[in-house]
């Protein structure tokens, strides 16, 4: 039950005449209409009107729906969720808006001690002129298919993003060769230039040969700096989705990467 009061405060008009109230909103116009009842009432039974009607759906249902979406995407930045919604990127996805109220999950789960470099003095031109590549891990404990590591590959130019699930380092060869065939194929280009750091999963000489055969230039940044950032970054929002996951799910910090 409602009273004028409280539909006034919402933004509606609300016009009573002749025995009959009528409530009109801003954009939608009159949504409500009844007559008065003997005892100098007004009464409205609301129902549950189709997905298509659904023009008394209230802002605090409008909250949960963007937050439901915004857990079902592993806690993705609400600007993101945004624009997948916009673009039409995933289908079901409804139109959604900003929530007002800050996610404390995400507070929990994304905290970070230092900053990584957001920008960088060059940009590829075209899909897969560059590929920044990094593995993260070791996790513990590991998944349930004893999966220890993540491997990444982000197209500079779209920065859309690859995730492989390893065992161990040695498989990023294998991985990479795997990558490479797909995303050629998919993209309809060539893999020019790889950016990694020094490990040894990415300077094997199974590896530099297979950059020599497939006439691939190497990157490789500097130990413990942040010139991979692109790669970094990336780790960094992966696993600060599962993080708030398991927070959201209350799962017990021993079982957190």
């Amino acid at each position: 039950m409602s009273s004028l009061g409280q539909l006034q405060e919402k933004g509606l008009a609300i016009l009573i005449q002749n025995g009959t109230c009528k409530v009109f909103h801003s954009r939608q116009g009159l949504i409500m209409q009844t007559n008065m009842s003997g005892n100098r009432m007004f009464h409205v039974s609301a129902t549950a009107a189709p997905k298509e009607t659904m023009c008394l759906q209230t802002e605090l249902e409008t909250e949960k729906e963007v937050h439901l979406w915004h857990c079902r995407f592993g806690h993705l930045n609400h600007k993101g969720l945004t624009t997948l919604s916009q673009k039409h990127l995933v289908a079901g996805l409804p139109n959604l808006k900003m929530p007002k109220k800050t996610c404390i999950i995400c507070l929990t789960g994304k905290q970070h001690r230092r900053s990584i470099p957001k920008k960088s003095m060059w940009r590829a031109s075209r899909k897969l002129q560059l590929v920044h590549a990094d593995i993260c891990g070791p996790f513990k404990p590991s998944s349930n298919s004893n999966k220890r590591y993540i491997l990444s590959f982000i197209d500079d130019f779209s920065r859309k993003t690859w995730v492989y699930f390893l065992h161990e380092k040695s498989e990023a060869f294998q991985n990479f060769k795997n990558y490479k065939i797909s995303v050629e194929k998919e993209v309809g280009e060539y893999i020019a230039c790889l950016r990694t750091d020094r490990g040894g999963e990415f300077t094997s000489h199974e590896f530099e040969e297979f950059y020599k055969t497939q006439g691939i230039r190497r990157q490789l940044t500097a130990t413990y700096t942040q010139q991979n950032g692109v790669a970094e970054r990336k780790n960094r929002t992966i696993m600060n989705g599962v993080r708030a996951v398991l927070n959201e799910r209350q799962v017990p910090k021993v079982f957190w990467p």
